[in-house]
């Protein structure tokens, strides 16, 4: 599972929060962040979190210049192996973290979003020999491999494709949390450019500014290269997301959000399609997702 990043150690995030806390950094607002996703998450139905000794948290790496955090190059959640793979946030030639409030809180939103994914709803059967997902939350595949809905146009400021609306579920109630810790505990903005907005990013606060700024620039360096991808996930998944609430839910965003969660965990599309149905028409789910190739027949070779 961490054979992408050779360069880095990983622990348990249990192991390594021990590490940290052992070296004089107060915790204190990672686990208070913990029990309020634990209170949260049962309130939409999912009552058992992803293990934290199946997060494995790295850092300690021998990469000059290895720069960590959310958008770190390939990882996040492994659906087959229920294990998450992530990186502490900033520089990661030690095993502490440079600022420690801001990797703590980098490390909520991380574990508060793999925890939806681990909690989603799948179905698997087996295609070959191997096993196929047919189901992930309220998405759906084909054995053959099609998708229930289509890739969004490239640069789309809203989304059809329930992969997006499913993601930036999972980001927003994880930054919300976040966010909310972040106050409780009264970790602040810092001044620096570069924890300013790797502060808005997990706390969800990012401005049009933040995310414009700067992206006709070639990364150069790992931070840049950090920076262009958090930019390019918030304008292509939570800003899409935010448009496809208010698209279909004016005023009442944060009521359609928490059926989309409470779908996901189940598996169940009942609610969230008489719902959408109720306010825009029978058919409201397929008409805005369904993609036309989805049931189409398989191309079995037979000629004439």
């Amino acid at each position: 599972m961490t054979s992408q990043h050779p360069d880095h150690r990983f622990l348990p995030a249990s192991e390594r929060l021990a590490k940290w806390q052992a070296t004089g950094a107060d915790t204190a607002a990672f686990h208070g962040g913990l029990y309020a996703v634990r209170c949260r998450y049962a309130e939409l139905g999912l009552w058992q979190l992803l293990p934290l000794q199946r997060v494995l948290l790295g850092a300690e790496s021998r990469r000059e210049g290895a720069f960590g955090g959310f958008h770190h190059l390939h990882q996040g959640y492994r659906h087959l192996q229920m294990f998450s793979v992530v990186t502490m946030h900033g520089p990661l030639e030690g095993d502490t973290p440079r600022t420690p409030g801001l990797a703590l809180l980098d490390l909520l939103r991380a574990y508060a979003h793999d925890c939806l994914h681990y909690g989603s709803r799948r179905r698997y059967i087996s295609v070959g020999g191997k096993p196929t997902r047919t189901q992930y939350g309220i998405n759906f595949r084909r054995p053959s491999g099609q998708s229930y809905s289509a890739a969004d146009p490239l640069g789309s400021p809203h989304t059809r494709n329930l992969g997006i609306v499913m993601e930036g579920a999972c980001d927003r109630e994880a930054r919300r949390v976040t966010r909310e810790t972040a106050v409780r505990f009264g970790i602040r903005e810092p001044d620096d450019p570069l924890g300013r907005i790797a502060f808005r990013d997990v706390t969800g606060t990012l401005s049009d500014e933040d995310v414009t700024a700067g992206r006709e620039a070639e990364p150069v360096d790992e931070v840049a290269g950090y920076v262009e991808r958090l930019r390019r996930y918030e304008a292509g998944v939570n800003r899409r997301y935010a448009v496809f609430l208010s698209e279909f839910a004016p005023h009442e965003e944060e009521d359609l959000h928490d059926l989309l969660l409470s779908a996901v965990i189940s598996g169940d599309t009942r609610g969230i399609t008489a719902w959408l149905d109720a306010r825009h028409g029978p058919g409201t789910f397929a008409g805005t997702f369904l993609t036309g190739a989805y049931f189409a027949p398989p191309d079995v070779g037979l000629s004439a």
